[in-house]
């Protein structure tokens, strides 16, 4: 029996990847069954993100298995003549380099589009910066946190009386990795039905502005000024926030009439969605937002947070517990879902990481740890490359693969470094 191809094991992808932002993009497209060829910098000990703390030792973190899961390593240092040719020859039988480094490195190294159509015509140019490849900001290296400031989002999250407040998570690091997926594949379609490949300018900051979506339309055509609304409401519909509970916290939200009608009936005021009361519609309800969200807190202190939900989740009113993350990670649609998956380690053992949530059709991924510093650089050099034993040799005498790691060096690097810095 045949086994069936993996949606994108026909694509190969040459990377200049590091830390965050960028492995994200890629990890998924690895998962896919894409062949990510990560080029790791020999003079630095690699992806610094192998030495983020807490949970790293020599080379190994569970950072960077995070994000390197079912890829490909090996040293190069393509800033040597002999390092550079091996590159080359790498993107002759590749179909895309995608990258994540300041915006104005890309071209400095030589990895642009017009820099590489000579060595292959078709070749997709996915370069995933701070600020972008063009503009006054270009060689600004990209921070997560610097870009939710800079983006406005900070103003945007927090109780109003409290300071601008980032998100718990890297999510323009993260967004930044799924446009940057998304362009690499649009390209490469582009590149596969006309034969021309092309440079995708992609960057954090675009990314982090795109994100500001309907305030940023409000605030250009009706000059509308966000601002914050206590529990995390949300800015225009009411109720839709975190509720207190007697026991802990719980998220209810009314984003359609339907909603509210049998909110009301469950925490019995079936007439406050009547006609003729002041929280009978959205508007209604928007313009008596503060009288009504109290009414509601002191209704939901009164019983547990599974007390209303055992109420609201019959009824169909959109509603979950505001969960912990251990909590989170135990849910049990998290198992069905297929979302925990596991992969086997030198030194960890048995490795649980969240899994893509990217599907594509009815095939589940094969799931391989991320690889150890240069582990596949005798098959990359001799499958894609086409070198023999003498060639590598060659060019290994001449510092092509670099010399030995300074791993020590890393820790402090790794804890100052940036999703998108050269």
């Amino acid at each position: 029996m045949t086994t069936p191809r993996k949606p994108l094991q026909d694509v190969r992808i040459i990377s200049l990847e590091q830390y965050g932002a960028g492995p994200f993009g890629s990890v998924h497209l690895a998962d896919l069954g894409a062949d990510v060829i990560k080029i790791e910098d020999p003079r630095v000990g690699g992806d610094v993100g192998r030495y983020v703390p807490p949970y790293f030792e020599g080379e190994d973190s569970l950072f960077f298995e995070t994000f390197n899961r079912n890829k490909r390593s090996i040293s190069l240092d393509i800033k040597t003549p002999e390092g550079r040719e091996v590159f080359e020859d790498l993107v002759r039988n590749a179909d895309a380099v995608y990258s994540n480094l300041r915006g104005d490195v890309p071209e400095k190294i030589g990895i642009t589009y017009d820099q590489l159509k000579h060595l292959n015509p078709a070749i997709v140019c996915c370069s995933l910066t701070g600020f972008g490849m063009t503009g006054p900001r270009q060689k600004e290296p990209g921070y997560d946190y610097v870009l939710q400031g800079l983006a406005g989002w900070m103003e945007l999250t927090g109780e109003p009386d409290g300071p601008p407040t980032k998100s718990g998570l890297s999510l323009v690091d993260f967004s930044g990795g799924y446009v940057a997926a998304l362009s690499l594949m649009a390209g490469l379609h582009a590149a596969r039905r006309d034969g021309v490949g092309m440079d995708c300018d992609v960057s954090l900051y675009d990314t982090a502005m795109a994100m500001l979506t309907y305030p940023a339309t409000w605030h250009l055509n009706a000059g509308y000024t966000p601002r914050r609304i206590s529990h995390s409401a949300h800015p225009s519909l009411v109720p839709f926030q975190a509720f207190e509970a007697l026991d802990g916290w719980f998220v209810v939200g009314c984003a359609k009439e339907k909603f509210w009608v049998r909110l009301a009936e469950v925490i019995g005021h079936p007439e406050w969605a009547q006609e003729g009361s002041p929280y009978a519609s959205f508007t209604l309800r928007q313009q008596n937002q503060a009288e009504l969200t109290a009414a509601l807190e002191a209704i939901f202190a009164t019983e547990t947070v599974d007390h209303w939900l055992s109420l609201c989740y019959p009824a169909a009113i959109p509603c979950g517990p505001i969960n912990d993350v251990e909590a989170a990670l135990k849910d049990e649609h998290l198992v069905a879902r297929n979302m925990l998956v596991t992969t086997e380690h030198p030194r960890y053992g048995t490795v649980t990481q969240v899994a893509s949530p990217v599907r594509v059709g009815a095939g589940v991924p094969d799931y391989r740890r991320a690889p150890q510093r240069n582990e596949h650089a005798l098959e990359v050099l001799t499958e894609v490359a086409g070198y023999d034993e003498a060639r590598i040799a060659e060019l290994a005498a001449a510092g092509a693969f670099g010399a030995a790691p300074r791993a020590q060096e890393q820790v402090d690097v790794a804890q100052a470094s940036g999703a998108a810095e050269a």
